[in-house]
């Protein structure tokens, strides 16, 4: 059994009764032996799978070799990856960082860099209504989801919100806040609820944005790497941004972010602007190159989309008679069942029956984010046991229904 937390860890996380001591693709062990199926990818992180080999292979050459010399010299590794990532998502230059919520600092602090040229000294930044950046004090207030806000107000002012996926909302917010200078934006809400935004949301946002001088920053971080089907969402809508973020899937469980710019957002930096201590050394550089380099050699994003459409056409014809769920939609590898009512208690009920993981989102949505590497085998049997999960609720929903009734006689 795994040990009770530690009474020196901050109570900053819910945890599951459940340490994990091994893992393999999309299998995880516990510390009594006991397997279980990984929908969720660390969070859409470990795309490639645990332990992938390449991935293992290329921590233990680089720890062999150096971790750490500072940004104060050249890096190989860093140029490398920014080479790779750049070839692959249209843009010119990148600074790497630790995280996503560093990497949506960044893209921030190019915005007010932009403003400062363009000569607007109280610049805004248009985001949107169910969206999550982060939870450092800018990235925070950039997010649109006011239980995370709580307790932690005033919030840092320069942002104006609107509805996702409303370009109407988006251009009335145009003519009526002439400070604003960008627009910060996901191809897909994931912590909103697994939303997609239209192909011609963003292609008319990208037109705005060139109207009104704004940079268009497209957040990345969770649909970045391959998982909906492209190597990055906005290319669904084959359109160019002028900022990205990345990170999770970018070093499959070692921690790093990017942030990468075209046209003027690429020469708004010059030295002494921004920096990190950690943010691209050797070691995740190493690994980020490797994940590209997997995913180019094995065809990763096509494998997503293929695999999605059998997860959510799994999902929607072993659900279409379960009356409690609202919704099945998805994005590639990215799922969400909207559920009638709040369903947090499923997370625990899929680890302890199903073996399981999954995560809720917004109280009611559940999220699958399987590996990307999964085979057509494990998204069958992700199905089976969303399904029989869902089935078993939906009876004991039915039997405690009728305990109320026969009890309020």
């Amino acid at each position: 059994m795994p040990s009770s937390p530690s009474q020196h860890l901050m109570p900053t996380y819910a945890r599951a009764p459940v340490s994990f001591q091994k893992g393999a693709g999309a299998t995880l062990w516990d510390s009594d032996g006991v397997e279980y199926l990984d929908a969720i990818a660390g969070v859409a992180v470990t795309n490639l799978g645990h332990s992938h080999p390449a991935i293992t292979e290329a921590i233990c050459a680089q720890a062999g070799e150096l971790l750490h010399t500072s940004n104060m010299f050249g890096i190989a590794w860093q140029q490398k990856l920014a080479d790779k990532l750049c070839r692959q998502s249209g843009m010119e230059n990148a600074f790497f960082c630790n995280s996503g919520a560093e990497a949506n600092e960044t893209a921030l602090k190019l915005s007010r860099l932009h403003a400062q040229h363009r000569g607007i000294a109280q610049p805004q930044v248009l985001v949107m209504e169910n969206s999550f950046h982060g939870r450092t004090f800018a990235t925070l207030a950039a997010t649109g989801n006011p239980a995370v806000h709580r307790g932690f107000e005033p919030l840092f002012p320069g942002f104006v919100r609107v509805p996702y996926n409303d370009i109407a909302a988006a251009q009335a917010a145009a003519k009526d806040h002439p400070n604003l200078v960008a627009v910060l934006v996901e191809p897909v809400q994931g912590e909103g609820g697994v939303r997609r935004a239209s192909t011609e949301y963003f292609q008319a946002l990208r037109a705005l944005a060139t109207e009104n001088h704004w940079l268009l920053m497209v957040d990345e971080v969770q649909t970045g790497m391959g998982r909906t089907g492209e190597w990055f969402g906005y290319q669904h809508a084959g359109i160019q941004p002028d900022v990205i973020t990345l990170a999770k899937g970018l070093g499959n469980g070692v921690p790093i972010g990017a942030c990468l710019a075209r046209g003027q957002a690429a020469e708004l930096f010059a030295p002494g602007n921004h920096g990190s201590t950690f943010g691209g050394n050797p070691l995740a550089c190493r690994v980020a190159c490797t994940v590209v380099d997997v995913m180019l050699a094995q065809g990763i994003p096509a494998r997503a989309a293929h695999l999605g459409r059998l997860l959510l056409q799994g999902l929607q014809q072993a659900l279409a008679q379960q009356p409690q769920v609202v919704d099945v939609r998805g994005h590639g590898l990215m799922v969400g069942i909207e559920m009638d009512a709040p369903c947090t208690h499923l997370v625990a009920r899929a680890l302890q029956k199903e073996r399981l993981l999954i995560t809720v989102t917004r109280e009611r949505t559940i999220r699958l984010l399987p590996p990307l590497i999964c085979s057509e085998d494990e998204i069958a049997e992700i199905v089976r046991r969303v399904a029989r999960l869902l089935k078993t609720d939906a009876l004991e929903r039915e039997v405690a229904d009728s305990n109320k009734a026969c009890a309020a006689r």
